[in-house]
């Protein structure tokens, strides 16, 4: 007879210690547990049900402005650290933490516009609308941790007073120096009190720059005029230029992936673009129903927060066309600033009621100190909400957000004229020829054109003269397409060179010469030796022309 027993190992369930966990055995054959798929389902359900009832993300206010806030600035090298700027011209540093003023930073006469600290968390600049770039001296950690007054300020290290206000301003990563947005992008050293280097590119006022985390010399600019430019400033000069049908308000690079950037746009959306390929966003993130004004990823590149003009913050993913949260009280009024903390666990917001809102970037965490326990369990629940999000019920439970009832109703009218302009273009199309009626994708609809450049020098025009017995043959190349502009050649004064041979000089925008030559040769070979002679030239000098305007074929 075939007898069967079980056999267990007592050193397997035996506790060594009193404080160790007592070990679950499992059998994870499907064969066994033909209940586990429902079962995962209902506690992924329950998860989702529990998040709502613990979504509590405001955490509590830092008030003590006396007028609005138009900018923060965090210090990297400060957990709890952060910066903030106000109408009336008030600077002042806060202990997240305590929620206090822990600096006052006077001096201003106008309003703050901009706030940025240097990577080593040593000096605070600002700049605003009384035309002066200030730099402080940022009190060292262990100050923030005393007791001090709040009514305590300091003196700034420097002061420069340039020759018109300023918008915005951000420092590089890497050395001492920072730029400046106002009638132009302006580049500036800690030590000088003019700036170093002075970019234009036909704008007008810089609304917000940023640096790139990942290059430190490449920087990007939103003027007032609808445009975001990038400028290289190893070379001084731009390099591609985008061209929106409304203006952007601010901009922010991904710190995981600096060769994309996202761009916070007044027409209520924010767009996302390859900075090597800007004639279409890689990703359209929508929600907002008024202007967006400021925006700030998250330092793992995951997730960015947006303020709006609407009274809202929203976290959107990355690469997510609608926002996973949004946050609003009764008497936050419009959002200006935003900013993630530097451990991507908080969201600071400042907006017009003179109040920072500190909130948690995800509105059912659990603070303080978690077991190990719990932390497994965190974990777990997260990802059988994972695995079972596409499901009806978890995905209406996940989604639902309660909204004041102005977004609410603000919401559905911009959803009924988004469809009635669908219909409306669908009409268009169905009663047009084939092919005469074409509309343009969403991640390309809101770009009017892009302006980009081989050559990263500026406008210049080579231009070269055929004479013959009697008439005068007169070619253009422009080089730097990233301005697209045909300029008529009867518009500009040309120099006439030997007869019977060819002459081609360079000038600048303004018209003045920059280099020139000349050569003898038979007229019928004129033409075409001019033209490769004018390619040689700009070629060896680094000029990559863009355009021919000629009968001759070189």
């Amino acid at each position: 007879m075939k007898v069967k027993v079980i056999s267990r190992s007592t050193d397997e369930h035996t506790k060594e210690r009193s404080q160790d966990l007592q070990r679950v055995f499992h059998n994870y054959d499907p064969a066994i547990r033909t209940q586990e798929k429902a079962v995962e389902y209902v506690r992924a359900l329950n998860a989702a049900k529990l998040d709502k009832i613990f979504a509590k993300p405001f955490v509590g206010a830092m008030d003590g402005h006396v007028d609005a806030i138009s900018c923060m600035a965090k210090n990297m090298n400060h957990l709890v650290g952060i910066f903030s700027g106000s109408m009336d011209g008030d600077i002042r540093l806060w202990d997240i933490a305590s929620r206090r003023t822990v600096q006052r930073f006077p001096g201003h006469q106008g309003a703050v516009q901009g706030l940025a600290v240097s990577t080593d968390g040593r000096v605070l600049v600002s700049c605003g609308t009384d035309c002066s770039v200030r730099l402080w001296a940022v009190p060292i950690s262990t100050a923030m941790e005393l007791d001090v007054p709040t009514d305590n300020s300091v003196e700034p290290l420097e002061t420069y007073v340039w020759k018109n206000a300023f918008r915005s301003v951000d420092h590089q990563w890497n050395f001492d120096r920072f730029a400046t947005g106002g009638a132009g992008v302006d580049i500036w050293n800690h030590n000088r009190s003019a700036p170093e280097q002075s970019l234009e590119w036909g704008t007008d006022t810089v609304i917000s720059i940023r640096f790139n985390p990942g290059e430190p010399d490449l920087l990007a600019a939103s003027a007032s005029d609808r445009s975001i430019a990038l400028y290289d400033l190893r070379m001084g000069k731009p390099t591609a230029k985008l061209i929106m049908a409304t203006k952007t308000n601010s901009i922010c690079w991904n710190p995981m992936e600096p060769f994309n950037f996202t761009a916070a746009n007044e027409d209520c959306n924010c767009y996302s673009f390859d900075s090597r390929k800007l004639n279409a966003a890689t990703c359209v993130h929508k929600d907002h129903v008024s202007a967006v004004m400021d925006i700030d990823y998250s330092p793992t590149g995951r997730e960015f927060v947006t303020g709006s003009y609407d009274r809202t913050v929203r976290i959107f993913q990355y690469n997510g066309g609608h926002s996973r949260e949004i946050y609003h009280t009764k008497r936050m009024q419009r959002v200006f600033c935003v900013k993630y903390s530097c451990d991507a666990s908080y969201v600071i917001s400042g907006s017009d009621d003179t109040n920072l809102r500190l909130w948690k970037a995800k509105a059912s965490e659990q603070l303080g100190v978690l077991l190990p326990r719990e932390k497994k369990r965190h974990e777990y629940l997260e990802a059988v909400k994972n695995r079972y999000k596409h499901l009806a019920e978890v995905k209406r439970i996940v989604r639902h957000r309660h909204l004041p009832k102005a977004i609410y109703k603000t919401t559905a009218l911009r959803r009924t004229m988004i469809e009635a302009e669908r219909r409306r273009e669908e009409k268009r199309k169905a009663h047009s020829a084939p092919g005469s009626s074409t509309s343009k994708p969403l991640r390309q609809r809101r770009i009017v054109c892009v302006e980009d450049s081989l050559a990263l020098f500026g406008k210049l025009i080579v231009q070269h003269e055929t004479i013959h017995e009697s008439y005068n043959e007169t070619c253009c190349v422009l080089v730097s397409p990233s301005w697209w502009s045909s300029e008529s050649k009867c518009g500009w004064s040309f120099q006439s060179s030997y007869k019977g041979g060819f002459g081609f000089v360079i000038r600048d925008v303004s018209g003045t010469m920059v280099a020139g030559g000349a050569c003898l040769m038979s007229p019928e070979h004129a033409e075409v030796l001019a033209c490769k002679k004018a390619l040689e030239f700009v070629v060896a000098h680094s000029f990559a022309p863009a355009k021919f305007e000629t009968d001759a074929s070189a």
